[in-house]
This record gives C-alpha cells, sequence and structure tokens, in this order.
C-alpha cells in the first residue's frame, strides 16, 4: 500500500523569516503487485495446453502365429525399395532373381516417379510397396521413404529388414559392380 511520511524534514532556516515547507516522503508497497503477478503466471501455466507430439499414424497387420494367415501379395503388384549408404536408392519389381538384372538405381526425385508409375500400372488391391534399409542407410533416408508413400498415396506399404542376399547385392551395386544402374 501507498504510504505518506508526514513527520518533520527538521528543515533548518537559512536566514531570519524564511519558513521552508514540510517534505513529504512517499513510499509504494509492491508486495501486493509480486503476488498478483505470480498468481497471474501460475495461472497461465495451469491453464495453457502444452504442444502434443506429432507423429506419423501407421495401420499395422495383426500378428499371427500360422505363416499362412499372413498377409500376402501378389509378385506383380510388388515393388521393393532398398536404401543404401549415402542415399542410394535401389529398386526391383516383383522377386530380385539371382542375377540381379531387375535390380535399377534411382535418385531420391526418381523413385516418385517410379512409384507413381508402378501404382498406374498396378491394380489398387495388388499394389504394394516393401521398404528395405540397410544399416548403412540413414534414419532421414527412412523417412524421406515413408514421406513417399503418403505424397503417392500408397496405401499398403512396409518397413522390412533387408536379407543379406539383397544386402550383398547392394553393397556390389554402390561399388560399381554387379547390377546396372539407371532406370
Amino acid at each position: 500500500m501507498a504510504e505518506m511520511d508526514t513527520s518533520s524534514g527538521g528543515g533548518h532556516k537559512k536566514g531570519p523569516g524564511v519558513k521552508k515547507g514540510k517534505k513529504l516522503s512517499t513510499r509504494v508497497d509492491l508486495t501486493p503487485m509480486v503476488d498478483l503477478g505470480f498468481l497471474l503466471i501460475t495461472f497461465f501455466i495451469f491453464t495453457t495446453t502444452m504442444s502434443q507430439a506429432t507423429a506419423m499414424k501407421l495401420n499395422l497387420p495383426k500378428d499371427t502365429d500360422k505363416p499362412e494367415e499372413q498377409t500376402k501379395a501378389k509378385e506383380s503388384g510388388a515393388l521393393t525399395i532398398l536404401l543404401g549408404r549415402d542415399n542410394h536408392i535401389f529398386y526391383y519389381e516383383g522377386i530380385l532373381d539371382a542375377t540381379a538384372s531387375n535390380l535399377k538405381s534411382a535418385n531420391s526425385k526418381e523413385i516418385r516417379d517410379v512409384i507413381a508409375d508402378k501404382k498406374h500400372r498396378t491394380d489398387e488391391k495388388d499394389f504394394v510397396v516393401v521398404i528395405k534399409p540397410t544399416d548403412e542407410s540413414s534414419y532421414k533416408n527412412v523417412t524421406d521413404m515413408l514421406d513417399e508413400m503418403l505424397i503417392n498415396v500408397v496405401k499398403r506399404y512396409a518397413l522390412v529388414e533387408i536379407s543379406p542376399v539383397e544386402e550383398q547385392v547392394v553393397k556390389l551395386s554402390e561399388g560399381g559392380a554387379a547390377a546396372p544402374a539407371g532406370k
């Protein structure tokens, strides 16, 4: 609260007959203002909503004990994408043949066209994309590929561990040997 001090300042006269006015001092007590400030801060902290974590929504199939009950895909509708190191992307349609002659490479911009082309050539209920990252591929490559699935509106895709044969073919292809590069 505000107070006024009315006590005399003990004024000294500097001459005969000079009358000096009393000095009044004011003091403002800021304690209620600080209390109000902390009450408002506390109120806003408790009433604000914290930011929600953003995550990609994935619909996962149910696990089954019997292999014959697992979700199956037609060979003609499958597109397999292999993610290598240094942003290398390899893909093949159907099953990888013994000589890996159907393995092709693409960059991140070309893979979108490959996915769109395969999607248009295949019946929607048969189309599935299998994404297989290698140990050398980065997290960014995997998330970029999942983003491509959303961009191309691919409804059925799977993130699967790469087989040893495919991993060997990818390593040979990255070195410049074996499978042909290019679309």
